[in-house]
């Protein structure tokens, strides 16, 4: 029972919950929980959080609070919860309620695999979305790859153009469905659409699930296919072709460093690597990164995939692009990032037909933007723990935490990292949230990238740093940056040694 109320009379509070807890399903569980709870009141979304009136006895609102914290969706997390009490009457019903401005310090959501769910429903000739390369719901699918600006609502997503019909529209207000308020949902009849061009004409030959088709049999041919996925392109081709392979290695002038690759089922890449249990729970995760596994050397993989290494960096499909893209094939993929030489992976079609027209015979693409470009993470298991080597698609930019004793109070900090395989990070109301990986800024495009991305950041999060750190290197660019933006607005810079 909580002080200061009765027993059982009706009361006010309001919850502000920080974390990661947007673009995760939460306001609708927020919404089933309070109803199972007899609780009436509102949830909406606001920079800061989630924020939660509630009314009803204290003793239902103590459970509240207690299941609030125990029973969150798969994809969040909460950092922390205030609270303090609501005046005003109860209302009727429980409602979700419209979005408000404010100070940002809710987690922007990183994106998350397909769930077993939407596989499921994906491959059922029953459902209204077999065969959809774009179903998700609130426990998967695009996140911070499509968001503009928070909070996280579909006006502020590259979804924002598809109008959803009438049967996603229902499932969207439903609190018993699955899709309740999730944000990017769509269907055959509202939402994105894929199809497959030729690089060297543009020229369209078939969509929707002919599209589909039609790249799998230019993979088995010894094409090289550009596939618009989540964060951006890959470049594809069998990972059984050595001719393929070096194709693809002298368009991209790309002689020796190791291709990754996809494969169907963890039964598939078992065929190729040796995985341990936690190799095989991070391929199934929500982020679905590379994992680096040792070779089998009776696989008969090309020696050209990973030349002279005894480990290959291997993923499962992580959209519904590439399950349906792998699902006939029981070899593995190469899937390389599309981009020329140190330049940014490429995100934007009409920007793939211009720089990997001379990489790739054909083009997989689709009509829903990307946002913001994220490359796909890569880790390792070294002495029985998970070391992440490349932060990116699924892991950013979820916050990490920062020790006791800093508090919400510590300056806010932008430190803009070195320049080979360049990341930042930014400090704010007790949490750091490292970026995406941005890449060597030894190319101009990606120095461009990570400007762009540090002003993304800064408007995301309502940032804007009282000091900057940055590698003591002189002749950085990363450290000229800082220097810049130091100055600039007459804030201290901290050089930090590598």
């Amino acid at each position: 029972m909580m002080a200061g109320h009765t027993k059982s009379g009706p009361r006010g509070l309001e919850f502000v919950v920080e974390g990661t807890v947007q673009g995760v399903g939460f306001r609708p569980f927020v919404h089933r929980l309070a109803t199972s709870e007899r609780l009436s009141g509102w949830v909406r979304n606001a920079p800061d959080g989630v924020h939660i009136g509630i009314f009803g006895p204290a003793e239902n609102i103590a459970r509240f609070r207690d299941r609030l914290a125990s029973e969150t969706p798969p994809l969040a997390r909460i950092d922390r919860i205030r609270e303090e009490p609501l005046p005003g009457e109860s209302p009727e019903g429980f409602r979700i309620v419209a979005s408000t401005p404010g100070d940002a310090r809710t987690a922007v959501t990183a994106d998350a695999a397909t769930c077993a769910e939407c596989r499921r429903e994906m491959g059922d000739p029953d459902d209204r979305r077999f065969g959809y390369p774009f179903l998700n719901c609130t426990h998967c699918g695009p996140r911070f790859s499509i968001v503009r600006r928070l909070p996280y609502d579909r006006a502020n997503t590259s979804m924002a153009r598809f109008a959803m019909c009438p049967a996603c529209r229902a499932e969207y207000h439903d609190p018993e469905d699955r899709r309740f308020h999730a944000q990017p949902t769509a269907c055959p009849r509202c939402g994105p659409s894929v199809w497959i061009e030729e690089a060297e004409t543009g020229t369209r030959t078939s969509t929707g699930t002919g599209a589909i088709g039609e790249a799998q049999s230019r993979l088995r041919s010894g094409d090289i296919v550009a596939i618009k996925g989540i964060g951006g392109f890959h470049l594809a081709c069998s990972a059984l072709d050595g001719r393929a392979i070096d194709r693809l290695r002298a368009r991209k002038r790309r002689p020796g460093k190791p291709f990754a690759v996809m494969v169907r089922d963890l039964a598939v890449a078992e065929k190729f690597c040796v995985l341990g249990e936690t190799e095989r729970q991070l391929l199934e995760s929500s982020a679905a990164p590379i994992v680096l596994a040792q070779l089998r050397p009776e696989a008969g993989l090309p020696d050209v995939l990973a030349p002279g290494l005894d480990r290959l960096g291997i993923m499962l499909p992580y959209s519904p692009v590439h399950t349906l893209l792998m699902a006939p094939f029981d070899c593995p993929m190469v899937m390389t990032s599309g981009n020329a030489g140190d330049d940014p992976q490429v995100v934007d079609n009409a920007e793939a037909r211009r720089a990997l027209a001379s990489f790739a015979d054909a083009f997989l693409c689709h009509d829903r933007e990307i946002v913001n470009r994220v490359d796909d993470s890569l880790v390792q298991i070294a002495g029985g723990r998970t070391q992440i080597l490349r932060r990116a698609r699924g892991y950013a930019p979820q916050p990490l935490r920062l020790p006791p004793g800093f508090g919400d109070g510590h300056p806010e900090i932008l430190a803009l990292g070195g320049d080979i395989k360049n990341t930042f990070a930014i400090a704010k109301a007790g949490n750091v949230v490292l970026s995406q990986h941005i890449g060597d800024l030894t190319s101009a495009r990606t120095h461009a990238d990570l400007q762009a991305a540090i002003r993304l950041y800064g408007a995301l999060l309502d940032f804007e740093p009282s000091l900057f750190a940055a590698d003591a290197h002189p002749d950085y660019r990363s450290a000229r940056l800082a220097g810049g933006m130091a100055d600039a607005g007459g804030r201290p810079l901290f050089e930090v040694g590598h």
